[in-house]
């Protein structure tokens, strides 16, 4: 049960503890995407050219053909499975720790207005997926001549 809300003035130290309280009730086995500590499952850094947006996306342990790309009404979903080959718990072995995620993932990533979802390139190695996609030719800038 989470503790009675308490401010005894320090407004920091009491949200850091509201975190604990609600880290502690909503606590899971680790198995899920949901109970990372430190994120989300891929990372991602994503930026912009003029020519086009890029995604890189890191996914150690991932197999290519586990892997979706789709880009859908302004949005990219990177989406796909991690297994492990980490020991499982059973009668004769005990798991003490399990840090690495495995199981399915889904990145929703919001494209700017400009990005052409008809062209889409994608491209997976060494745990590492670089998606690019175009600007349309309309929102390039472009010399008007004078007459």
């Amino acid at each position: 049960m989470i503790g009675s809300f308490r401010f005894g003035g320090d407004l920091f130290s009491e949200l850091n503890r509201l975190q604990q309280s609600l880290d502690q009730l909503f606590q899971t086995d680790g198995m899920s995407i949901r109970g990372s500590a430190r994120g989300t499952f891929p990372a991602v850094n994503v930026g912009s050219s003029a020519d086009s947006v890029e995604v890189i996306a890191f996914a150690p342990g991932v197999d290519a053909s586990k892997l979706q790309v789709t880009v859908d009404k302004g949005l990219l979903v990177i989406a796909g499975e991690r297994t492990s080959e980490a020991p499982k718990a059973d009668e004769k072995s005990n798991v003490h720790a399990q840090e690495r995620f495995q199981g399915s993932f889904r990145r929703v990533i919001s494209l700017p207005e400009d990005a052409d979802p008809a062209k889409v390139d994608a491209s997976f190695r060494d745990g590492v997926l670089h998606v690019t996609v175009a600007k349309r030719e309309s929102s390039k800038p472009r010399q008007i001549t004078v007459s």
